[in-house]
């Protein structure tokens, strides 16, 4: 058994704003509201590796992980994976944008699995990542979307 989670939000701003702004790992603090810290520890052609830190848990836990991210922008695509799993056997992300009608869909896959001992079974982190995305994809979308409308005001 495995767990997989998609999710979508379109987005009206320009397609190259959207894909700066989400890909903007320096700035994920900023862009979305879970992370007390997002730090790049290497770059090499189209991908990119860093450390993620969540804001501390119910517990005082703070959680903190190295993914990595490979940009195709001209597949308009991104592969990311845990390097470092943490609770999770695997975690693969895939994010697909999308141009519709001078909007960005930005869609987001999740695979993974999580390891026995982890504090929650794949069923679990399914819907705690289904609660938790529409969330981040909202404010994501609220913040892109700002920034959208100051750059044409700007003009």
């Amino acid at each position: 058994m495995a767990g997989h989670t998609e999710a979508s939000i379109l987005i009206d701003a320009p397609f190259q704003l959207v894909w700066d702004m989400t890909n903007d790992v320096d700035n994920w603090t900023n862009l979305f509201t879970e992370y007390a810290e997002a730090k790049v520890i290497e770059r090499e052609g189209n991908t990119v590796k860093f450390r993620l830190a969540l804001h501390p848990d119910e517990n005082g836990k703070v959680w903190s992980w190295v993914s990595q991210r490979t940009f195709d922008v001209e597949k308009r695509e991104v592969h990311a994976k845990r390097v470092e799993t943490g609770p999770f056997e695997y975690m693969h992300i895939y994010w697909k944008y999308t141009e519709e009608d001078g909007k960005v869909r930005m869609t987001w896959k999740q695979d993974f699995h999580m390891k026995p001992a982890a504090p929650l079974d794949d069923d679990g982190m399914t819907n705690r990542i289904n609660t938790n995305t529409p969330i981040q994809m909202n404010v994501i979308k609220e913040r892109v979307e700002a920034a959208a409308r100051t750059s044409a005001a700007s003009r």
